[in-house]
């Protein structure tokens, strides 16, 4: 399995193929060294500047290069792709583009997160018109083992690029909120922080384990005329369900732009 950029959505994947021993054989690619280093450093693997010594040693390409940057990777890679399945992460980047520069070879596009370092995943991901059941389901069972993963349309996946993919870090601004605001209430910096992770943790959880709707599980926490009741009522006095659509939408027309 070939890694081509270390940045780091490629090493949050690294780090959990290496650690499930999904592959034997992991190989990394960038042309910059100190990010080789890094992950030659934290997971002993191999390691390569050069994209197509990186490609004619494996079986699976994941292809985890910016947007503007995935031509320059394509026309350096393309003569060394024979019956490879290219798995390519690049925002945006469409499998119609993709097929296009790889001459009709075997294309999978992924918007997988960062959560996937702590074996916590959602992603989504499409198939090419080239890939096989047996392409679909390996690349399932590999995002599936760090964590949840769709099978879905190619035009969906701006959406997860929005819900998933930038999600980590909408959240982590809430928790950022919930953590300064426990502090200003008296609460040690630490304490405060680490209640609002495992709270945002654990109604996730909940949610899923007890197959409860978010309206099912505000009603079960939310008692009349309690602490709840009362920030509930600052939320929609501000509208915040609104805000939080529109960072949606914003992030999935960045996402549609960045493809064109």
């Amino acid at each position: 399995m070939a890694f081509i950029g270390a940045g780091r959505m490629a090493t949050a994947l690294i780090s959990y193929v290496y650690k499930s021993n999904i592959s034997k054989s992991i190989f990394a690619s960038d042309k910059n060294e100190k990010s080789l280093s890094n992950i030659k450093k934290q997971f002993g693997i191999k390691t390569t500047k050069d994209n197509e010594e990186a490609v004619k040693n494996s079986d699976i390409v994941f292809i985890c290069v910016k947007p503007q940057d995935i031509d320059n990777v394509l026309n350096e890679i393309k003569g060394a792709i024979k019956n490879q399945l290219i798995v390519s992460i690049a925002a945006g980047i469409k499998l119609k583009r993709l097929e296009s520069k790889l001459k009709n070879k075997r294309v999978i596009r992924v918007m997988p997160n960062i959560n996937c370092l702590a074996g916590e995943m959602a992603a989504g991901f499409s198939a090419g018109k080239f890939a096989t059941k047996e392409d679909v389901g390996i690349v399932s069972a590999i995002l599936n083992s760090a964590g949840v993963a769709f099978h879905i349309k190619e035009d969906l996946l701006d959406a997860v690029t929005a819900v998933s993919g930038s999600g980590p870090a909408f959240f982590a601004y809430f928790i950022d909120a919930f953590t300064k605001a426990g502090i200003k209430n008296g609460l040690p910096k630490e304490i405060a922080f680490k209640l609002a992770c495992q709270t945002a943790l654990g109604t996730g959880r909940l949610l899923i384990e007890r197959n409860l709707s978010p309206e099912e599980l505000i009603k079960m926490v939310a008692s009349k005329k309690g602490a709840t009741v009362a920030g509930l009522e600052v939320l929609k006095k501000n509208k915040t369900k609104n805000i939080l659509i529109k960072t949606i939408d914003a992030a999935v027309k960045r996402s549609r732009e960045l493809g064109k």
